[in-house]
């Protein structure tokens, strides 16, 4: 989604909360995907937050201090080991057009809007998010695959590798062979 802000959207910082108070910009970030409305104000998840501050679209105040994004992706990280790679998602995805929002269960990161459809209709895709290297037990994989399915949403896995690129995989529907015997040496004929 391409940024048309024409003045820095102003928020506070309050109880680890990022908070938007003014109803225009909250309007302006609500059509784009950005937070959830509660009570009168909009709150956006820290990796909303992250991305705007990064793309210099966010004006954040805790107190009279300004919060720098170098900062508070700081602070983020000490509490969350996943603040990066959900950041690092985040940011690709928007970029590359897309309205996302954070995932709804089944072990998703994120549900992510086809370009233009948010708010006209539900997420297509819904993203798993691994760290290269890794490792995740199929079974676990394969069941929450089939409930995301049978509610029409396309998983995807992403898969950051340590340079911070992110390969995108689309997965389909998974079969797996029964397993077969391990054949023995006496199996073979040899002349």
């Amino acid at each position: 989604m391409s940024f048309d802000f024409e003045t820095k959207i102003s928020a506070k910082l309050i109880n680890e909360k990022t908070i938007v108070i003014n109803p225009e910009m909250q309007k302006i970030l609500a059509q784009r995907g950005f937070g959830e409305p509660e009570n009168d104000v909009l709150v956006l998840d820290s990796f909303e937050t992250l991305y705007l501050l990064y793309n210099n679209k966010l004006e954040l105040k805790k107190v009279n201090k300004n919060i720098i994004f170098d900062e508070l992706i700081q602070k983020y990280i000490q509490k969350n080991d996943d603040t990066l790679i959900r950041f690092l998602l985040y940011r690709d995805l928007r970029t590359k057009g897309y309205a996302v929002k954070d995932g709804f269960g089944f072990g998703t990161d994120f549900r992510v809007y086809e370009r233009g459809t948010y708010g006209t209709k539900d997420a297509k895709f819904v993203i798993f998010a691994f760290n290269e290297g890794t490792q995740q037990k199929i079974g676990k994989l394969y069941k929450n695959i089939v409930e995301i399915t049978k509610m029409g949403k396309e998983p995807i896995v992403a898969v950051i590798e340590r340079r911070g690129e992110i390969i995108y995989y689309k997965i389909n529907k998974m079969n797996f062979s029964e397993n077969t015997p391990e054949l023995q040496m006496k199996d073979f004929e040899f002349n």
